[in-house]
């Protein structure tokens, strides 16, 4: 397959439109940023969950704002699970392996996926990250722009469609002000280096940003060096009164990115960094499946969108359209023995994906009983195509190399979803209800008739009602409930395989649940704020591992299960510079149902019962000198269904960080030093479930540092 070079030609297409049609002045105001220097707790307001746009602390839903200063103060911003491991309700892990991506679950959702993400929706300035099947890739996401991000959890997710048992939003930054540029240095353990340059501000009316940034690393664990190169840019600005129109475009570009793949437990007491031996392997000393296999992933991803606003009085019209391109080469591990099955797709994985979608909303506002009715209507399309084919990882004696074609097809996910959500408030009162139906339609084109001829199509389709109640006890104290029926498609990488070895699955159905909460959210204090909720959710038809074996893991419906859980953050701010951080989550996420060899009460693999960060932080009053020390905990994790193999130990480890800040005439530098598991802790950071080789376990560093230095300059 041949990949374009890394460009930015769409961004530049992108500025020159932008100039073109925008006014000599914008007259907008910026929303206030936080302060990062005084730990006080703010809010903020927020787009997911309401498109009529309120504060978190409003909502009848369990929202989390992770702000600009955890975002980017004192992190390298490589990896979403930097910012997002403060946030109740929700697991992201770090996997040490960049070829895979993030596991990110959402009260439980998602955490079975064996790379990038499902059953959590990613949305960036409101366009969507994730393809129709519910795949999506946390790497796109740009943090070093990020203003802040928005997780949405419970039965709100449902007004997002297939897979959103939660929702992450990042929303970037606008630019403003005067000119500035600004570079960041960070360096670290394990080889780990980034350098990235941005400049933003604002002029003739126009707003823009621009970022570029180099990400490399040796990789903790054997075989799992990386390069990662990211580009970003957005336009904002007024083409006539009462509009907004918001332009954003971005590159992710990883080459030969180094997969370490998963190690038995054995090989995980023996050596947390090691590879899994290859025991087929002719030379000695064997190699490792990594080496001998040369197991590696190269990602090409752009993409560009646009969002126009245009205000009529109190209602409003949205739209949005995006495109893009994503390109990808995996090379596995697996023997010439797994190669016999003329169903089999091989050891290489290449694919050609072009993705587009619109989303075209109306918001109304009117009186109502006394009360404001704000009622959105809208539809939303997306349509993802993929020129896939297979090869055989070897030629002759030599492994890790292109072989012969073992798959040509194309396969293409389009989804059209329209949806109706109406708010009505009065007083002390808020009652949201929505509507939204999803069609997705799967078509899969085969030109590879050796294996069976696997040419066919499947329709999911389904309502997600959603309802939802806050009533205000006092200024300070709200209390919530909702109720939502939601599902899951399998998605593209699912369906590739059935147990029975015949080719693409055109038996799976998807799943449906249904969410229950209830919550408080509470400022006791000026500068404390407490949020709790509990939940449950049942649902039917959940998705399993059938078999994995050879890279080819096949999947099936298995049951009902059950998730009942709380959740709870507390933040506070105190004398003397001292802010506390608290995100605490306990889930019962089990089988109610029995099935194969389950039985029923065993636990959902990849979901820890507890897990727990906790922050103590300090500040001085300017914002110039800051410290912390933060406690993160989890429970043990299981792998596979039936909970009858060795779960990964709970763990709980320490970091401490210390941040530095000086401002000189028109110059800003900042600096930090972060030193993670402070107590040089062996744990397991993350399993592979359903792996039938039992190669589950993923190590998680021991002691590590970071530091970072930047400097900026605003003209």
């Amino acid at each position: 397959m041949k990949h374009p070079a890394f460009r930015l030609n769409a961004v530049a297409a992108l500025f020159a439109a932008g100039s073109a049609l925008a006014p000599q002045a914008y007259a907008a105001a910026p929303d206030a940023a936080p302060d990062a220097g005084t730990g006080a707790v703010t809010d903020v307001v927020v787009i997911s969950g309401s498109r009529a746009g309120h504060t978190s602390f409003e909502l009848p839903a369990a929202l989390d704002v992770v702000d600009t200063s955890r975002v980017r103060d004192s992190q390298a911003r490589v990896n979403a699970s930097e910012a997002l491991v403060a946030v109740p309700g929700l697991v992201v892990q770090n996997r040490q392996n960049y070829a895979q991506d993030l596991q990110i679950s959402s009260r439980g959702f998602g955490a079975r996926s064996a790379f990038g993400v499902r059953g959590v929706h990613l949305v960036t300035d409101g366009i969507p990250a994730s393809m129709p099947d519910g795949q999506g890739q946390a790497a796109t996401f740009n943090l070093d722009m990020a203003d802040h991000i928005e997780v949405l959890r419970g039965p709100f997710s449902a007004l997002y469609g297939n897979h959103s048992g939660g929702v992450i939003q990042l929303v970037t930054r606008d630019g403003e002000g005067a000119p500035s540029v600004e570079m960041n240095l960070t360096g670290g353990s394990y080889g780990t280096r980034k350098v990235d340059l941005n400049a933003q501000g604002k002029s003739g009316g126009i707003g823009y940003v621009v970022d570029t940034s180099r990400f490399d690393t040796d990789g903790y664990r054997a075989h799992s060096a990386a390069r990662r190169d990211q580009a970003y840019a957005k336009l904002t600005l007024a083409p006539m009164a009462g509009a907004k129109l918001s332009i954003v475009a971005n590159g992710l570009r990883q080459d030969d990115t180094q997969d370490p793949l998963g190690v038995t437990w054995a090989t995980f007491q023996r050596d947390p960094r090691a590879g899994e031996i290859d025991t087929t392997d002719p030379l000695s000393p064997k190699r490792t499946l990594a080496d001998r296999y040369n197991t590696r992933k190269s990602i090409h991803h752009e993409q560009a969108g646009a969002v126009w606003e245009q205000a009529f009085g109190d209602d409003r019209l949205r739209a949005t359209v995006y495109g893009g391109n994503r390109d990808v080469v995996q090379y596995q591990a697996f023997s010439k023995a797994f190669q016999a099955p003329a169903s089999h797709s091989g050891g290489v994985v290449d694919f050609e994906r072009n993705f587009h979608g619109t989303d075209l909303n109306w918001l109304h506002v009117n009186q109502l009983a006394g009360g404001k009715l704000s009622t959105t209507v809208g539809i939303e399309y997306g349509h993802s195509s993929d020129a896939r084919k297979g090869f055989e990882n070897f030629i002759g004696t030599q492994f890790g190399v292109e072989g012969k074609l073992r798959r040509d097809e194309d396969d293409i996910v389009s989804n059209v979803d329209p949806y109706l959500q109406a708010e009505w408030q009065s007083g002390p009162w808020l009652a949201t209800a929505g509507l939204r139906h999803s069609r997705v339609k799967i078509e899969v084109d085969d030109h590879f008739l050796g294996n069976g001829n696997d040419s066919g199509n499947l329709t999911y389709s389904h309502t997600t009602p959603v309802l939802g109640l806050l009533y205000q006890v006092s200024p300070k104290l709200n209390v919530y409930g909702s109720a939502a029926r939601g599902f899951e498609t399998p998605t593209l990488n699912e369906l590739f395989y059935s147990g029975s070895g015949a080719g693409f699955n055109f038996n799976l159905k998807a799943a449906n649940s249904t969410h229950l909460e209830a919550g408080i959210k509470a400022q006791p204090m000026q500068d404390t704020r407490v949020n709790a909720a509990l939940f449950q959710v049942r649902t039917s038809d959940e998705l399993v591992v059938d078999s994995s074996v050879g890279g080819r893991t096949s999947y099936r419906n298995g049951g009902s299960t059950l998730r009942q859980g709380a959740e709870l953050s507390l933040d506070s701010s105190w004398r003397y510079g001292l802010s506390t951080r608290l995100a605490l989550t306990t889930l019962r996420a089990v089988y109610d149902q029995a099935f194969g060899t389950v039985q029923q009460g065993s636990r959902l693999p990849g979901v820890p019962n507890a897990n727990m960060y906790a922050e103590l932080a300090w500040a001085d009053g300017s914002g110039h000198l800051g410290a912390a020390l933060e406690g993160v905990a989890s429970g043990r994790i299981y792998a596979e269904d039936a909970n009858a193999e060795k779960p990964a130990p709970g763990y709980g480890i320490l970091n401490a960080r210390v941040t530095a800040k000086q401002e000189w005439k028109g110059w800003t530098f900042k600096q930090f030093l972060r030193v993670n598991n402070l107590l040089d802790k062996v744990y397991v950071g993350s399993v592979i479930v359903g792996d039938t080789n039992k190669r589950y376990y993923e190590a998680a560093p021991g002691r590590n540092w970071l530091m970072g230095a930047s400097a900026r300059y605003g003209f």
